[in-house]
């Protein structure tokens, strides 16, 4: 499944270190603002200490782990909506992604440039949060346009667009994001396909200094940045970008050894990628033979056939059952053969919703 996260905030909040340090992708970064002109887009592994132990367990011949995506998108000023800054142009990338992942500066330095003059994280959430919203009010607008002459008409699809327009509109001009609208299931399908910028599901990553990593909670920024995205209902996560353009340099030993001796427990990665994935509702199963051992990103909620479609549309259309064991159970029994034995795997049909951690063998014929 093609997922991806954009990285998103004012100039230089550290935006492109991170994107840099978690992807390798060498994305530009520099003292100035605007210095990512077009968006880089980098794939990242997903860190999955199961996949590991499967590959102990099953001694494949090779491992493959599943990925996720992140789009650097440059940074958005006062305006942007506009056309300030870089403008639209940017707005439209973040159309794109299935979720944002807002960069907030929560450091003082006085030799890195702050766009509006002085560190205020909630002023810059705001300023982003803003310009996201009137780009999206011209958007719902030039809808309206075109569908309110057809409502007047009863035109039975123009009336139930209508319907949701002036919702949002009503929602937006209020400065509250679309996500906030309460829809149907129907409605919210029909939002969906409009690609609104502030439906979509929001991470605050809050970036601090190497001197607040360690325990962030006496950061007076963090403390606001938490305090602003618990009434949004929407999670922080704390890192350093500078400590994680450091950690990328180190093989996994050392990387694990400078991680204890600064006090944290995860990589910064680690902690991106295990919130877009709750964000987004994702987990993984995973595939394991002689031939290889391997992660699928698949959302929670999806029967054993469109799972198998990830892998290909063929074990989809040709779907006969799935052969399932538990991660745990499989690492218990120490084989598949052992697991069978003791009655641990399972023999699925269409109607199974897949588990987190299920290790699947697909039956198929097409």
């Amino acid at each position: 499944m093609a997922l991806t996260a954009g990285i998103v905030g004012l100039p230089n909040v550290g935006k492109s270190t991170l994107f840099n340090a978690i992807t390798q992708a060498g994305a530009e970064s520099a003292n100035y603002p605007f210095c990512t002109i077009d968006p880089n887009v980098g794939i990242v592994d997903v860190p999955d200490d199961r996949l590991q132990k499967l590959t102990e367990l099953v001694k494949p011949k090779k491992t493959v782990p599943t990925h996720f995506e992140f789009t650097d998108i440059a940074g958005i000023v006062k305006g942007a909506s506009k056309g300030e800054g870089l403008g639209n142009k940017f707005l439209s990338h973040i159309r794109q992604v299935d979720a944002i992942c807002h960069v907030v500066r929560c450091f003082a330095d006085e030799n890195i440039t702050h766009v509006s003059g002085k560190v205020d994280p909630i002023a810059d959430i705001e300023t982003i949060n803003l310009e996201l919203i009137l780009a999206d009010l011209e958007s719902v607008d030039k809808r309206l346009e075109r569908v309110a002459k057809l409502a007047k008409q009863k035109d039975k699809e123009a009336v139930y667009e209508h319907e949701v327009l002036v919702k949002l509109k009503e929602a937006l001009e209020n400065e509250l994001p679309a996500r906030t609208v309460e829809v149907t299931e129907e409605q919210a399908k029909f939002v969906k396909g409009m690609h609104l910028l502030t439906s979509k599901p929001v991470l605050y990553v809050a970036n601090v200094s190497e001197d607040d990593i360690a325990d962030p909670s006496d950061n007076e920024y963090v403390q606001k940045v938490r305090e602003f995205a618990g009434n949004e209902g929407a999670e922080v996560i704390v890192v350093c970008a500078k400590i994680e353009s450091e950690i990328v340099e180190l093989d996994a030993d050392e990387k694990a050894m400078f991680l204890e001796e600064l006090g944290i427990e995860e990589s910064g990665l680690d902690q991106l990628i295990r919130a877009a994935y709750s964000l987004l509702g994702l987990a993984t199963y995973f595939t394991a033979g002689e031939q290889e051992v391997r992660a699928w990103t698949f959302r929670l909620g999806m029967k054993a056939p469109q799972c198998a479609g990830i892998i290909h549309t063929d074990f989809e259309r040709g779907f006969i059952r799935a052969e399932t064991v538990s991660y745990e159970d499989l690492l218990d029994a120490k084989s598949m053969g052992a697991a069978r034995e003791a009655g641990k795997v399972r023999l699925e049909g269409k109607e199974y919703l897949v588990k987190d951690g299920d290790v699947i063998h697909f039956r198929f014929n097409v």
